[in-house]
């Protein structure tokens, strides 16, 4: 019997095998029961029109997976991979089997019908998958089973694997290459050969021979190394749209169609040359494309691909080798020299120095101590240390970095979205003028050949590529050079929204200051007993409640904290608490105004006022220092442009010391939160297009407000998730780093712009006149795209 394709996955199989289905008349095939389930289950979702899409395509049969679908709902899988958004799931999965746009449209169509189901987003470059769902109407392993059981697969999405896959690429390319190469310098000699006896003469015989051999050479180039091009095509006519693979494909296949027809008939010259080099020359430019995106997105990959899987937990004095999925907070990890940090945490025991420079960019090794915060993806480097764990994976430094580095990265920029707007209708434009070139020439009475020829070359040196590459290539490097001197981009687009703006606001206190403010004047007014103010200061977060911890340990060894009741912070004046029906007050003399206690005093230094039962008892001055290189980075800002403005709750005398040994010279102090969110508007009203960097709570609603809102890495979380870029060094010198960086950034993807834009206005009119051959047309479009490739790379050598 003959074969038959079955009605669901398209391969073929004898029909005495198949699986007969009638139903309403309709006979269909199958060859399992898989396909016919699935097919069943489409027709009875009304998601029947995949079939017209995916038309002739082979699917793979559906596998039997069923076994293993509990592990997504262990807790293990939960800790690892799913993050807790909103009080909703979140996962990110890699769709095995997916071969065209039709796979894609049909599992987002599956994903959004399956109740629970939130938000489903396929990326078709790399099959990954995100999927938002909420666990009380849907597990994983039920999503994960509605994704097999239309065909496919799905596992989490793991850097490891990802490189694997990346390498499979390479290796893929790499043969491609060579046979490209290898075929490419064998028929040049052959057209040496051809070259000369096209103007000395040539024996009819031995002129077939070489069109013989070199129409064996360019066959496996055309077919095995421009197989890229013909897929690409397919997928885009497909899908309606030209893009550079239809132009190289089109321009290529042309050229050999041609030339076959010549080498037969032995009329005019073939062109089997030109075939090899169209697809060698562009090839090496898309080989060369691969590595570049590769090494620029490595970075991400080698910092999560790095971190142990296991972790030394220490429980009742015994050891423990625990998964870091399993890791919980509170339990007390061992570290020893040479072992990577994998969770944040504190350290609860020793003290040691640790190579922070994965996450900060400086080399310099830092001490902790006792108390002290490490990080995620940091190196201990001398000592054994035990920490208590903190956070979880999810939620440490590392993890986050990354995860903010690859949703950075999948965004858009404005000016790339117009690139590629720009792309998809020049490569139908280019064509139309090839098609018109053809016209031309060939009722201008240049014959077929000659016409057919410059309307290839016209199609080949046309490069959508260059453009196409213009701002990917730009930002992404942008993006990886800012976050190995520890900024994180939380998106590409801010790239060019920082690099537009024209005004910077600084808060004071830990972002032009260290944070870190010392007592300088302590005046002690009435006996009290010293631990309610050592238990209120204790109760707060705030650098000045720090300060008067730090100074009242340094006076006594003898303090105990209380428990405070009702202990609440006042927006931007102080804390209150009270202790056995006493009422405590500490904070700023605003605090005291509003309590209308009578109190005054000329104070040039942030001032803390300790008030019991309505009543001042003591007060403290407090200095703090600006950071160290603030005034250079304040000065190289304003270099570039920028009209910097210094913003803070403290008080006129302090404010203008500060601002005045670091070189600001506009200055607004004694501002509520309110006050701060205000006038980042009037700003706006001005006309300007504000970057603020702050790191405290009180900065958050102006950080909101702001274009580009930039968080110190020592911030309160509230201020670092509102912001848009995160200094991890915390150090001020990355404010002027950052700037350099999207200036420069911005600048790489207008340059890119400009030689794309010069390029195909030059070279374009020149193919059309004919001066162009085919195999230079391809060689000049490769390094049009190197071209910009390489200027983009020039921003990693930014100092």
């Amino acid at each position: 019997m003959a074969n038959i394709a079955c009605d669901h996955c398209h391969l073929e199989f004898d029909e005495k095998v198949m699986i007969k289905d009638e139903n309403s008349g309709e006979i269909k095939y199958f060859c399992c029961k898989g396909c016919q389930g699935i097919y069943h289950l489409l027709r009875s979702e009304g998601l029947d029109s995949f079939y017209e899409k995916v038309g002739s395509t082979k699917l793979e049969p559906p596998k039997e997976l069923n076994s293993d679908l509990h592990k997504f709902d262990l807790e293990g899988f939960k800790n690892k991979y799913i993050i807790q958004k909103d009080g909703f799931n979140e996962v990110n999965l890699i769709i095995e089997g997916i071969h065209c746009s039709a796979c894609i449209w049909l599992n987002e169509k599956i994903l959004h019908q399956t109740q629970g189901v939130v938000g489903a987003t396929i990326n078709y470059t790399n099959n990954k998958a995100k999927i938002i769902w909420d666990e009380d109407g849907v597990k994983l392993s039920e999503i994960i089973n509605k994704i097999r059981s239309i065909g496919y697969n799905a596992y989490p999405y793991d850097p490891k694997l990802q490189e694997e896959r990346a390498n499979k690429t390479r290796r893929d390319y790499y043969s491609r290459l060579l046979v490209a190469v290898f075929t490419t310098m064998n028929i040049m000699w052959i057209a040496i050969a051809q070259y000369t006896g096209y103007f000395t003469g040539i024996e009819k015989n031995m002129k077939n021979v070489l069109n013989i051999s070199e129409f064996v050479l360019a066959t496996p180039t055309l077919f095995y190394t421009g197989w890229v091009y013909f897929k690409g095509s397919y997928f885009a006519l497909k899908n309606k749209f030209v893009n550079m693979d239809v132009l190289v494909a089109t321009g290529a296949s042309l050229a050999y169609i041609y030339s076959i027809y010549a080498m037969i008939t032995n009329t005019g010259e073939v062109y089997f040359d030109s075939v090899t080099m169209i697809i060698t020359f562009v090839f090496v430019g898309k080989y060369l494309e691969v590595l570049s995106k590769k090494r620029a997105i490595d970075t991400m990959d080698n910092m999560m691909g790095s971190l142990p899987t296991e972790l030394t937990v220490v429980k009742n004095g015994e050891k423990d080798i625990v998964g870091i999925e399993e890791i919980k907070t509170g339990d007390v990890v061992e570290v020893k020299p040479g072992d990577k940090i994998v969770v944040d945490g504190i350290i609860v025991n020793a003290e040691g120095n640790f190579d922070l420079s994965s996450l900060t960019g400086e080399s310099e090794p830092v001490f902790k101590k006792s108390g002290d915060e490490i990080f995620s993806g940091s190196v201990c480097l001398d000592s054994v240390i035990r920490y208590k764990i903190e956070k979880d994976f999810k939620h440490s430094m590392l993890s986050t970095i990354v995860t903010l580095l690859e949703e950075s990265i999948s965004k858009k920029p404005a000016i790339e979205k117009l690139a590629d707007k720009i792309s998809g209708y020049f490569s139908f434009v280019v064509l139309t003028l090839s098609i018109l070139t053809f016209i031309g020439w060939y009722i201008g009475g240049a014959g077929f050949e000659k016409a057919l020829i410059i309307s290839i070359s016209v199609i080949v040196i046309a490069c959508p590529c260059a453009l196409g590459l213009a701002t990917p290539m730009a930002a992404l490097i942008g993006i990886n050079s800012a976050s190995k001197k520890g900024i994180l981009f939380k998106e590409a687009e801010f790239l060019e929204t920082m690099a537009k703006s024209d005004t910077m606001v600084l808060d004071k206190t830990g972002t032009i200051t260290e944070g870190k403010p010392k007592v300088v004047n302590a005046k002690f007014l009435k006996d009290f007993d010293i631990n309610l103010l050592y238990s209120l200061a204790e109760s707060s977060k705030h650098p000045i409640s720090k300060a008067i911890v730090r100074y009242l340990k340094d006076k006594s060894d003898d303090l105990n904290e209380y428990f405070l009741k009702n202990v609440k912070n006042l927006e931007a004046r102080g804390l209150k608490a009270e202790y056995e029906n006493i009422k405590l007050f500490g904070g700023n003399l605003e605090l005291i105004k509003e309590l209308n206690i009578p109190f005054s005093g000329d104070f040039k230094n942030t001032v803390f006022i300790f008030v019991i039962n309505d009543e001042v008892v003591a007060y403290f001055e407090l200095k703090d220092s600006a950071k160290e290189g603030a005034k250079k980075a304040i000065s190289q800002i304003k270099k570039m442009g920028m009209d910097v403005i210094m913003l803070t709750g403290d008080n006129e005398q302090a404010s203008k010391e500060i601002a005045k040994e670091v070189g600001i010279k506009k200055v607004y102090h004694s501002l509520f939160p309110k006050g701060k969110a205000q006038m980042i508007d009037t700003l706006h009203k001005q006309g300007k297009r504000v970057v603020m960097a702050g790191d405290g709570l009180n900065d958050a609603l102006a950080l909101s407000r702001s274009d580009i809102a930039i968080s110190m890495g020592s911030g309160a979380d509230v201020s670092v998730e509102v912001s848009d870029v995160v200094i991890l060094n915390d150090d001020i010198k990355g404010l002027a780093q950052a700037l350099k960086i999207s200036k420069k950034s911005y600048a790489t993807i207008k340059e890119n712009f400009a030689i794309s834009v010069l390029y195909n206005s030059i070279t374009i009119p020149l193919a059309i006149s004919g001066h162009v051959m085919p195999f230079i047309a391809a060689l000049s479009m490769s390094v049009s795209s190197l071209i910009v490739v390489g200027n983009s790379f020039r921003i990693k050598r930014l100092k």
